[in-house]
């Protein structure tokens, strides 16, 4: 089952993740036949590392929550927050490198007449525009209903949540989605 994974890195850990990037790519390494998506978030100037995603097939939610929580960056204690949810993927396309891309993220509770299966919704449109790279509805915790949304889209922050924002209402059963936009890179070693 895929798990969308984001950790939000502490302020001013620069240096400490640049000193563990080998082990932390080399404890990806043991996954990356499950790896359908990695990368870090970056500042809007690109210069600046400021969390990491992925999106693993695992097992269950306690094999995630080990995923997450045995990565050598959070060990270390350079992320504050992290994220750990079930997915339902809808639109997965392999991501150049140097390419600018904007992650684009939305949570909301999940509702008692919350829809179940997200491709009814009318999300299998996403397929069509090339600009989507990867959409995935967030599952709420027993898998039954969505709980929110996560995009990665070639295009800036401002057109990827204009981009994003019909599938997340559509997921929200109509409510307005508060959509956030931050840039994301392609990760690992190629």
């Amino acid at each position: 089952m895929p798990f969308y994974v984001y950790a939000q890195d502490q302020p001013d850990v620069a240096d400490q993740l640049m000193e563990l990037s080998e082990e932390h790519w080399s404890y990806m390494d043991r996954f990356e036949d499950r790896l359908i998506l990695r990368g870090p978030t970056v500042s809007d100037d690109g210069e600046e590392h400021t969390g990491s995603v992925h999106v693993a097939d695992l097992a269950d939610r306690a094999a995630a929550e080990r995923f997450a929580r045995e990565e050598p960056f959070w060990k270390a204690g350079l992320y504050r927050d992290l994220t750990v949810v079930a997915a339902d993927v809808l639109v997965s396309r392999e991501p150049e490198a140097d390419v600018h891309y904007t992650l684009v993220t939305a949570q909301w509770p999940l509702s008692a007449d919350a829809p179940c299966d997200a491709e009814q919704r009318g999300l299998s449109g996403a397929e069509a525009d090339s600009r989507l790279i990867f959409v995935a509805a967030l599952r709420g915790g027993d898998g039954a209903g969505t709980t929110g949304v996560v995009a990665v889209v070639r295009a800036l922050p401002d057109e990827a949540r204009d981009l994003v924002r019909p599938f997340a209402e559509g997921l929200a059963d109509g409510r307005l989605a508060a959509l956030t936009a931050q840039r994301w890179e392609r990760g690992g070693r190629n």
